[in-house]
């Protein structure tokens, strides 16, 4: 289960590398824009911003974050991307940080380059920071526990994203950057992943396991990022983004 409101404490800095992203995106007067994994639809938004005068179709897995969505006035349905195949005036597809939670993923943007139609821009972003100590600490943690979390393994490499939609045959600008991020509050790292990358190890604990998790990947991650005078942290967030013109 996704929790949409822990989602959304850091909404503006969750936000960011959407809008760099889209801003790649040259469509300008699309039919049809699709928001794969839209969560609670506060993104989803900014597209009907941009092009008011096209469909936009916004779908997630999540139960939770579709009913978010609806509450924030997105007509989002409940869909796997597995299942999601685009219509024929689809032109545009935004996919932000989703695919690294689907295996195989590289297979399905095969797919819908061969799917869309010709014109169509497809845009995708993923995390590149499961190196970092946050992923690394919360993972051997994890493995403590019985709780197996996403590695390396879970998205490619800028050069193999760029690789799979040139050959393709797609038009395709790849890059990735890392925002050096001031987290604030009492254990900011913890609060920052449990909205996300802890999801699993919330999910598979029972509530008394889940706390004594926290309490124990606390002192680790403060270990790793320490507290600036002001109670701030540095966070180091790393995200790799592709833009392909089928």
């Amino acid at each position: 289960m996704w929790d949409p409101a822990k989602y959304l404490d850091y909404a503006d800095l969750r936000g960011r590398p959407f809008f760099d992203l889209l801003s790649r995106v040259g469509a300008e007067s699309p039919r049809r824009v699709v928001d794969l994994g839209c969560g609670p639809g506060n993104l989803t938004l900014a597209l009907s911003s941009r092009w008011p005068s096209a469909v936009v179709e916004a779908v997630d897995s999540s139960p939770e974050m579709v009913a978010a969505a609806r509450s924030a006035g997105v007509a989002a349905e409940v869909l796997d991307v597995h299942d999601w195949k685009p219509a024929p005036d689809t032109d545009v597809v935004v996919t932000n940080a989703v695919l690294q939670w689907v295996p195989g993923h590289q297979g399905l943007l095969r797919r819908w380059v061969e799917e869309l139609p010709s014109g169509a821009w497809l845009a995708m972003q993923v995390p590149g920071n499961f190196d970092s100590p946050s992923h690394v600490l919360a993972r051997e943690l994890a493995a403590e526990r019985g709780v197996s979390l996403r590695g390396l393994e879970a998205v490619a490499t800028p050069v193999e994203y760029a690789t799979l939609f040139a050959d393709a045959g797609c038009q395709v600008d790849v890059w990735e950057t890392t925002y050096v991020q001031r987290l604030a509050g009492e254990n900011a790292v913890l609060e920052w992943i449990t909205g996300t990358a802890l999801r699993p190890v919330k999910a598979a604990l029972s509530e008394a396991d889940w706390q004594q998790f926290r309490a124990d990947l606390a002192p680790r991650l403060a270990s790793a990022y320490p507290v600036r005078e002001d109670g701030s942290v540095w966070f180091p967030f790393r995200r790799v983004f592709a833009v392909a013109r089928v």
